[in-house]
C-alpha cells in the first residue's frame, strides 16, 4: 500500500467564508432522493421538499440527487403526484446546485428494459425539464445497456456519470473476478464511453476502508476523470470507507443530511465536513447552515418515524431474509403520511 499522501494538515477555521481549501472533497447531496428511498420507502412528498430547498442551495453541493431510482413509480404508485412537476418545482427553489438523477441504463426509471425509442425520448425529456447529471448504471455491469442512453446524454449537453456496481465474491476485495484489475478496466470502459464522472456505486456497504482507499488509488491512476464513491451505510462501513477513499484522492463523495442518514441510507455530511475542517480537502461547507436545515428535516422525519415506525429501526446483525426484505419494501402510502400530518 503506498503512502497516504492525498490528505494534509491546514489552519483551522470554522468560519462560513473561509478561505477555500487547495483540494477539496466534492460532495453530492442524496437525501431527497436515496435517503428517503432507503429509509422510508421512497415516500418523501415534494411538499417535504420544499422548505428545504432554498436552504440546500446554499450549502455549495457538487449536485443534489432528486429524481431516478423509485422515485418514479413511487411517485405514480402511492403519492398521486407528476414525476415531472417534480423536477420543474424543485428547480424554481434550487437555482445554482445541479440536479442529478439515478438512471437504470436502457431499464430507464423502471425494472425491464426499454425500446430504444423510450429511451432516448425519456432522458431527453428528463434533461429539458432540469436533470443535469445522469448517474447511469447496470447491475451486471453491462455497459450495452448504456449505448442507447448515453449518446442522449452527451447530445443534449449533460454529465455523465459512469457507475461500477460494487460487489465481493471473497469476504474482502479480491479472488478471481472482482479485484482491482476488474474495477480499474471497467472505469477505463467508462472513460472510453465518453464519461464525465466515474463512480463506484457500492449499493449494500460492502466496501471495507482500506479496500475503498486501494479501489479508489487503482481507478485514480487510470483515468483522468472526477472519481466519485457512493456507499450505503448498511454494514456501518460507509463513513470510514470515505475517509479512506479521501486519502486515497477520491474526488466527490455521497452523503445525506443527519436526519435522512444512517441505518440503509447513507454516512451523515455533518461529521464529514467537522472531520476534514483543518485540511488541504475541507468541503468549505458551513455547519451552522446544515444545522438549520436539520431542524426543518427533523420535523419531517417526526413525520415519517410516525407512518413508518419500528419499520426503520436499525438494522441488526444476523437479519433473515425476510427481515432484510421488510426494510425495504415498506407498504405505508400518500393516504398514511396524510393522515400522519
Amino acid at each position: 500500500m503506498t503512502d497516504h499522501d492525498q490528505l494534509q494538515m491546514a489552519e483551522m477555521n470554522y468560519a462560513p467564508d473561509r478561505p477555500a481549501a487547495s483540494n477539496p472533497v466534492k460532495i453530492e447531496d442524496l437525501s431527497l432522493r436515496d435517503g428517503h428511498q432507503s429509509l422510508f420507502a421512497t415516500r418523501g412528498r415534494t411538499e417535504d421538499m420544499l422548505p428545504v430547498a432554498e436552504l440546500m442551495d446554499e450549502v455549495g453541493f457538487w449536485a443534489m440527487e432528486v429524481w431516478g431510482g423509485a422515485t418514479f413509480d413511487t411517485m405514480h404508485r402511492f403519492l398521486n403526484e407528476d414525476p415531472w412537476e417534480r423536477i420543474r418545482t424543485l428547480k424554481r427553489y434550487i437555482k445554482r446546485t445541479p440536479f442529478s438523477m439515478l438512471l437504470r441504463g436502457q431499464n430507464l426509471v423502471g425494472y425491464r428494459n426499454y425500446a430504444d425509442d423510450v429511451a432516448e425520448a425519456f432522458v431527453e425529456r428528463a434533461a429539458e425539464n432540469g436533470m443535469d447529471v445522469f448517474r447511469t448504471f447496470d447491475a451486471l455491469n453491462d455497459y450495452r445497456n448504456f449505448e442507447t442512453v448515453v449518446p442522449v446524454i452527451k447530445r443534449c449537453g449533460k454529465h455523465f456519470q459512469g457507475c461500477i456496481c460494487y460487489t465481493l465474491t471473497e469476504p474482502r476485495l479480491g479472488g478471481e473476478v472482482y479485484n482491482i484489475e476488474y474495477y480499474v478496466e471497467k472505469a477505463k470502459a467508462l472513460e472510453a464511453m465518453g464519461a464525465d464522472s466515474v463512480c463506484v456505486k457500492d449499493m449494500a456497504g460492502l466496501i471495507a476502508p482500506y479496500d475503498a482507499y486501494n479501489v479508489i488509488k487503482g481507478i485514480k491512476g487510470a483515468v483522468s476523470v472526477p472519481v466519485h464513491l457512493h456507499s450505503h451505510f448498511t454494514s456501518g462501513m460507509s463513513s470510514m470507507s470515505h475517509l479512506k477513499a479521501i486519502e486515497a484522492g477520491v474526488d466527490i463523495i455521497d452523503t445525506c443530511l443527519s436526519p435522512y442518514a444512517f441505518r440503509t441510507s447513507h454516512a451523515a455530511l455533518e461529521p464529514l465536513v467537522m472531520a476534514l475542517l483543518g485540511t488541504n480537502r475541507d468541503t468549505g461547507f458551513d455547519i451552522r447552515l446544515l444545522a438549520r436545515i436539520n431542524e426543518i428535516l427533523e420535523r419531517k422525519r417526526e413525520l415519517f418515524d410516525a407512518v413508518f415506525g419500528e419499520a426503520i429501526a436499525a438494522p441488526r446483525g444476523g437479519l433473515s431474509r425476510e427481515e432484510v426484505f421488510s426494510l425495504f419494501n415498506l407498504e405505508p402510502s400518500a393516504s398514511d403520511v396524510r393522515d400522519a400530518a
